[in-house]
């Protein structure tokens, strides 16, 4: 049973494999967009599964995230969760998040995670291929 107001957090170090210069999401060396928004997307995740079934996990569907500062190599950010809702049939997740570096907030704003059979929806994926 999933309930409202569980949160998350996780932290790390940007390296410099997380920059933008180096992902591919720009020319400049500092935090990428894309970074941030996975480790929201890992902290939201994990805050939530161990109140899953067996099979099942969460897949993030909706991210509406602004990034307000930059981070260079070498700072520590953390990423901030909480569920905020459920849907009515239990299947859809919302999340108020945020990531912060050592010098403050670098992103905010709300994601979406849905829960299915992991299994079911792995082979659907596959399943393109043929």
């Amino acid at each position: 049973m999933l309930e409202l107001g569980k949160k998350g957090y996780s932290e790390l170090v940007v390296t410099d494999d997380l920059l933008a210069n180096k992902v591919g999401s720009g020319l400049v060396a500092v935090y990428a967009t894309p970074m941030m928004i996975a480790g929201i997307e890992g902290t939201a995740a994990a805050s939530v599964a161990d109140g899953l079934e067996a099979g099942q996990t969460t897949v993030g569907c909706q991210m509406n995230v602004s990034h307000v500062a930059a981070t260079p190599a070498g700072m520590k950010v953390h990423f901030e969760t909480e569920l905020t809702a459920v849907s009515a049939n239990g299947k859809m997740l919302t999340f108020r998040v945020a990531a912060y570096d050592e010098k403050g907030l670098i992103g905010e704003g709300e994601h979406q995670r849905a829960i299915v059979c992991k299994d079911r929806f792995e082979e659907k994926a596959q399943a393109k291929l043929r």
